[in-house]
């Protein structure tokens, strides 16, 4: 009876028109085991020249220059600014890089803060609280307008939280939520709820090739909402973006994916923490913005509403059913053949 049920449709990974991801380098400092945000600057149609990138954690706001083919550290921005748990990575249109103060485990913190490192000039520091209490959170989006959005850790709907005005400081809004597709993609710390838990995101940057799209990320995929082809890619149309239709893009075996950066050229760029024998590290899945954004794409639509508990993919409950009819006819058939010998005896 397993067997069978293994070889139902939509029994494993969902295939997906993306190449499988490559290994990019392995990041042996040990200043970022814990790799938790990442971005990929570049020229406007290019790939990336560099990799930013932050470590999980509190201290104060740190951001790590690498070499984007050896992940080899090559510069340190220390911001001198005091942070909790820092937690993603964003990149402005205008080459800002935003570190996002975002964790709370514990959803006890009654602010966090973005903290904003320009081109040129000073730090900027924006506190920020949300209108329905403290929460975890782990992705941080910016829209080429530089309004932030955060997207919470919540599995099943995550919400998303813009500001109220024009500024990033004070009270901020729910602007909507993101139920994300079942996945089969295996990998990850939590098991099947990992694959709906938000560890990351991302925006392509403008003028990039092939179309551009926000991305977030889970423990195990990576979802890819296209943006239009007209138009700035403002925290408005970000918003929009994430209640459509997402390409799955499967990012298999992590230990503890927590970051992804598309680049100029569209394609993904995931990092990992290091956990247990495995080291912290990137790979890059090529052709993964132009796929989501293409006609005809294969994306797939959310969910009406979050599932109250995660029971896997939508046609478990259907073969369980069957399972256990198959078993209990199969009894039956049995206990009337030994009604049937014992009569006969």
């Amino acid at each position: 009876m397993l067997a069978a049920l293994l070889c139902l449709p939509g029994a494993g990974v969902a295939s997906s028109p993306v190449p499988a991801p490559e290994p990019v380098c392995t990041v042996d400092d040990p200043r970022l085991s814990e790799l938790s945000g990442l971005v990929a600057p570049g020229q406007p149609g290019a790939g990336a020249a560099r990799y930013e990138a932050i470590t999980d954690g509190g201290g104060t706001a740190r951001v790590y220059t690498l070499d984007p083919a050896t992940c080899a550290v090559s510069a340190v921005r220390d911001t001198g600014v005091a942070v909790t748990d820092v937690e993603d990575l964003g990149l402005g249109a205008d080459g800002s890089l935003w570190v996002a103060d975002i964790g709370d485990n514990g959803a006890r913190r009654p602010s966090v803060r973005l903290v904003v490192l320009p081109p040129a000039g000073p730090v900027r520091v924006h506190d920020l609280r949300y209108p329905d209490g403290p929460r975890d959170a782990e992705a941080v989006l910016v829209g080429d307008d530089g309004v932030p959005l955060v997207v919470d850790k919540t599995t099943g709907a995550a919400g998303v939280y813009r500001a109220a005005g024009p500024g990033p400081d004070g009270d901020w809004v729910r602007a909507g939520q993101v139920v994300l597709p079942w996945s089969g993609t295996g990998g990850g710390p939590l098991g099947a709820a990992g694959s709906r838990t938000v560890t990351g995101g991302g925006v392509s940057p403008p003028g990039a090739t092939g179309g551009r799209a926000v991305v977030l990320r889970t423990y195990t995929d990576a979802w890819v909402f296209p943006l239009p082809a007209d138009g700035p890619a403002d925290a408005g149309a970000v918003v929009t973006a994430l209640r459509g239709a997402p390409l799955q893009v499967p990012l298999p075996g992590e230990a503890q994916g927590e970051a992804v950066a598309p680049d100029g050229r569209g394609t993904l760029h995931s990092g990992s923490e290091a956990r247990g024998l495995s080291a912290a590290g990137v790979v890059a899945a090529p052709g993964a913005v132009a796929a989501a954004t293409g006609p005809g794409a294969p994306v797939v639509a959310q969910p009406g509403r979050a599932p109250a508990v995660d029971t896997g993919p939508p046609w478990l409950p259907a073969a369980t059913g069957a399972a256990v009819l198959g078993a209990v006819l199969l009894a039956g058939v049995g206990a009337m053949a030994l009604h049937g010998r014992r009569r006969r005896r």
